[in-house]
């Protein structure tokens, strides 16, 4: 997989690199928070190698499975750190609830694999302890004991961070004001019964809090802005901290602090409430529709909840327990069809995500299997229900947050309950079994009729695709072109011509697949199954739309010669830019290029480009 190809083809097609503001990505997605999601070519972005979904609510998140990593970090190299948030005000189809989500995700995503490690770490010693292996009384246990609740012990501090890198504040400062309410002579003083200038403070354990934390790093940003913009120039570096700390810190522990505190108990005790309402019933429910919820990313508003009740509580009862089920409900049916499937493709794939499922990771099971086949999605839910409501019916709770796996399974260890851990694996197996056999028995492989199409256009006959000029120009040299993305065929190899006339015409008969906005750029798909892109001009997506206008719609039928695009081509060199048309070939690893003409000068009736299926 070409992943510098992969990221390159994502960041043009969620509107450039000047339309990204924050980068990040938890264990499948690629997460991007964008000034203006309008400019989302979702459908042709989809559409990239490697790619299995895309969603854009709050944010634009690509779903890439296992190579999130590798993904992320060519991004990067591209669009530049963006890690932290932007000074760039959103568009206005950026709702108010779409910001608050997108803050939500930006502040509780990261804290993951902190408090993931240190409550699979806890879980593993209390195996221990159980099988005699490490005492609980042991020197050595108590400090791996101490490793392990630190992140936990600590969440104000991590979530301070986090919160203050989302708003784009001093995060040393906010994190010192966050530390005076775990700091242990505060606590101390809380207990003992703390004033505050004749008001009483209340006497709160801010360790493992959440909520407090955001509140009082949202008013620190406020009293930080408010401070830089009146202190005198040559005081600011210690007169805005120090009078923010003075101001923030009183605040929050008379009146945020609280409120905080209050808060996260209000959201624990509402699930819990509703868990005591519905019993067993809302764990099955729940497991039942996180096909769904996964899916379209609206599983991740239940992190707050999750993080909230570790905190209060130090376990789970209700999400973990239920994604348990519906993560080896996935697992169950990926592995049925990657024995019943003959197709080779889909037998690898489905083998690959039913063992990325096993280990709690659903996306590419989700996005690369069951949601492609009804049978298969209907197997899932009914695993995921069973297995989720025997859960629920036994009680079964969670001790650290991380998605519930087979790898994970020790985060059902419970220090007081040791059938805790044992239900969790029957629950997990029969959610297993379920699907495992009813996705045998009810299972069809099916061959899209167009995917069959399209392999004998290819191949049939070893025929060679030739392919007319798209535009009348001067043929170019791709390694020449101005651009490092064609230059170094990051996108596929192809052709390039300087144009003579304003006309972009179509090379052989297709279908349009995309139609940029802008109309610098279009893609489309041969009868003969080559996808193919074309971009007119070299950063010409400045322009808006300016000189351009496509003739074309997606979707639109054409043959060979019919015109796509309509340029400007004098008022796109006066504006500075270079005109040179690119036709590329972006599915080129099934082929062999060569170019069909040495002549220098050509027009849209001329063989330029040849086409051979690989052996």
């Amino acid at each position: 997989m070409n992943y510098n190809k992969m990221a390159q083809q994502i960041v043009d097609l969620v509107g450039g690199i000047d339309n990204i503001d924050h980068i990040e990505h938890c264990s499948t997605r690629l997460r991007l928070s964008l000034s203006d999601n309008r400019q989302v070519d979702q459908s042709a972005l989809e559409k990239v190698p490697g790619v299995l979904g895309v969603r854009v609510n709050a944010q634009c998140q690509v779903i890439i499975g296992n190579a999130v990593v590798d993904v992320y970090d060519a991004v990067v190299k591209i669009a530049g750190d963006r890690s932290g948030s932007s000074d760039k005000p959103t568009q206005s189809n950026n709702t108010l609830s779409a910001r608050v989500i997108d803050f939500v995700i930006s502040v509780f995503q990261p804290l993951i694999p902190a408090i993931a490690g240190g409550g699979v770490l806890k879980s593993l010693l209390l195996l221990l302890d159980v099988f005699g292996w490490l005492s609980k009384t042991s020197p050595t246990y108590k400090v791996l004991d101490a490793i392990g609740s630190a992140p936990l012990y600590f969440l104000p501090i991590l979530v301070a961070i986090t919160t203050a890198t989302k708003l784009k504040v001093n995060i040393l400062v906010a994190v010192s004001a966050v530390s005076v309410m775990v700091l242990p002579a505060m606590s101390k003083q809380l207990a003992d019964g703390a004033q505050f200038l004749s008001l009483d403070l209340k006497n709160i354990a801010y360790a493992s809090q959440v909520f407090p934390a955001i509140l009082c790093v949202l008013f620190y940003a406020q009293t930080e802005k408010f401070f830089n913009r009146y202190s005198p120039g040559a005081l600011r570096i210690f007169l805005s901290p120090m009078l923010s700390l003075l101001v923030t810190v009183p605040v929050t522990l008379l009146f945020l602090g609280p409120l905080g505190y209050e808060l996260g108990a209000g959201l624990a005790t509402v699930i819990l409430w509703l868990y005591g309402k519905l019993g067993f019933v809302a764990t099955a429910l729940l497991a039942g529709i996180l096909p769904f919820m996964v899916a379209s990313g609206m599983h991740k508003p239940m992190i707050p909840y999750a993080v909230s009740s570790m905190g209060q509580f130090g376990r789970e009862m209700l999400y973990l327990p239920a994604s348990l089920a519906h993560n080896i409900a996935e697992a169950g049916t990926c592995l049925a069809i990657a024995i019943k499937g003959k197709d080779k493709v889909l037998k690898s794939t489905a083998l690959s995500a039913g063992l990325s499922a096993l280990c709690g990771i659903t996306e590419p099971a989700l996005y690369g299997i069951t949601l492609l086949n009804k049978k298969a999605l209907y197997c899932v839910i009914v695993g995921s229900v069973i297995g989720g409501g025997f859960l629920g019916w036994m009680a079964v709770e969670a001790f650290a947050l991380v998605g519930p796996g087979l790898a994970s399974i020790s985060m059902f260890v419970a220090p007081d309950n040791k059938w805790n851990i044992i239900w969790a694996f029957a629950g997990a197996g029969l959610a297993f079994v379920i699907t495992f056999i009813s996705t045998l028995l009810f299972w069809q492989e099916k061959v899209p009729e167009t995917q069959s199409a399209v392999k004998s256009d290819i191949t049939a006959n070893g025929e060679e695709l030739r392919f007319n000029s798209p535009v009348e120009g001067i043929v170019v040299p791709l390694e020449q072109v101005n651009d490092d993305v064609f230059s170094s065929r990051i996108m596929g190899d192809g052709i390039a011509i300087r144009p003579l006339k304003g006309a972009l015409w179509a090379p052989a008969d297709g279908v349009i697949s995309n139609v940029f906005e802008t109309g610098h750029a279009v893609s489309m798909l041969t009868d003969s199954g080559v996808e193919l892109i074309f971009h007119i001009g070299i950063d010409t997506i400045k322009l808006n739309g300016a000189g351009f206008s496509a003739k074309v719609s997606s979707g639109q039928q054409v043959k060979t010669g019919d015109l796509l695009v309509a340029f400007d081509l004098d008022a796109i060199i006066a504006a500075g830019y270079d005109p040179t048309v690119m036709m590329v070939v972006t599915n080129g690893e099934r082929f062999t290029l060569q170019s069909e003409t040495s002549a220098t000068s050509i027009n849209n009736h001329s063989y330029i480009m040849t086409l051979k299926e690989s052996v």
